[in-house]
């Protein structure tokens, strides 16, 4: 106990990831977990992956655990060629490859069709430019699964879009020909992993390394990896949920006021029993979601529902511990003050409650189609 003190330490105080941590996470098999045995993963499936990403959220660790390589791998494992496959399958099951997810740009949030990083031909490849913002793990990745306009001559912007597989050193600066990464941007929550821009100034590259060979696609490509994001952010905030509605029960059960714990006030009584349904129910929204997943079901619209439903709900319920903590929740000795500035980052990881909604309502529309 005594470690994992030091290690929640080093993360939540020192704001950096020790490497004893990663190695211990990649020891439980959960960066394999969304990779088949033939590629040298345990094919554990997204649920057990989200239920491990949960359990560390709840003790303070999921906040930086480095998960972007299981966006990357599903992407590769659906997607990509039989070579990438094997190529870097087996070293992301390892922890031996990090994966990066670029899609938005300083200019940009949502519209993601507005992007101008642009890969053009050049004799032996591709030449890319531009420069891509909010990658988590933009400095410890080392690859960057990174989507990049492309002139196919398609008829739609989401048609001339693709995704190319960049390969990169670890660390800050010139970290590939043509590759930089500034810095880290200095964030409210989430101190224990970096998020970087990405600038690219005539990255040269092979045409192999296509995320599946073939240009024009990398928008839909990119999709698969969000669906799995989108069940990894609803996995993070059931487990900063979970922990705040723990802390609130505890601290509700001992504080006193009129000569009687809060906790037998009916105000915080019947505070804590709706945060314990929220709880609930964003856990199951989760699970249905990764059940689906690994059924090889599509799941856009209940990863969207899981998404936003746990995020909301995580919000609230944090919300509702500090509220239930007072004065005390205001200060840095407290836990709660913490999981009040990381758990607003479920709202916009991995697209809006707003786009959330425009996804589940425009496939709604489909399905019931008068």
């Amino acid at each position: 106990r005594s470690r994992q003190e030091e290690l929640r330490r080093m993360v939540l105080v020192e704001k950096k990831f020790p490497q004893e941590l990663w190695d211990a996470i990649c020891e439980t098999g959960l960066m394999g977990g969304m990779i088949p045995e033939k590629y040298g993963g345990n094919g554990m499936g997204l649920l057990s992956v989200a239920a491990g990403i949960e359990t560390l959220a709840s003790h303070g660790f999921g906040n930086a655990l480095l998960i972007l390589t299981a966006m990357d791998a599903a992407c590769i494992l659906k997607n990509g060629t039989e070579e990438m496959k094997q190529k870097y399958l087996p070293k992301m099951a390892l922890g031996e490859v990090r994966g990066a997810f670029s899609m938005s740009e300083p200019g940009l949030g949502s519209d993601v069709s507005a992007i101008s990083t642009k890969a053009t031909k050049a004799d032996d490849g591709y030449e890319i430019t531009g420069q891509k913002m909010g990658l988590t793990n933009g400095a410890t990745s080392t690859l960057v699964a990174c989507l990049v306009k492309t002139d196919e001559g398609a008829d739609s912007v989401y048609k001339n879009m693709t995704t190319f597989l960049i390969e990169k050193e670890a660390g800050f600066g010139e970290t590939a020909q043509g590759v930089t990464v500034p810095g880290k941007i200095d964030k409210m929550g989430y101190k224990g992993v970096e998020t970087t821009e990405l600038v690219l100034e005539g990255h040269r590259i092979s045409a192999d390394q296509i995320l599946g060979g073939e240009p024009g696609k990398g928008f839909f490509h990119m999709m698969d990896g969000v669906e799995v994001g989108r069940v990894n952010v609803a996995a993070r905030a059931c487990g900063l949920a979970w922990r705040g509605f723990e802390l609130a029960v505890e601290y509700a059960q001992q504080r006193k006021t009129f000569g009687k714990a809060i906790a037998e006030h009916q105000a915080v009584l019947f505070r804590l029993a709706e945060m314990a349904t929220k709880v609930e129910v964003a856990h199951t929204m989760m699970v249905r979601a990764a059940r689906l997943k690994d059924k090889g079901e599509r799941m856009d619209v209940e990863a969207g529902m899981a998404k936003m439903v746990a995020s909301e709900y995580a919000n609230e319920v944090v919300e509702d511990a500090f509220r239930i903590h007072g004065g005390y929740g205001y200060s840095k000795e407290y836990e709660i003050e913490r999981l009040m500035r990381e758990v607003k980052f479920m709202l916009i990881g991995e697209g809006t409650s707003d786009i959330q909604k425009m996804i589940i309502g425009r496939q709604l529309l489909k399905e019931y189609k008068l």
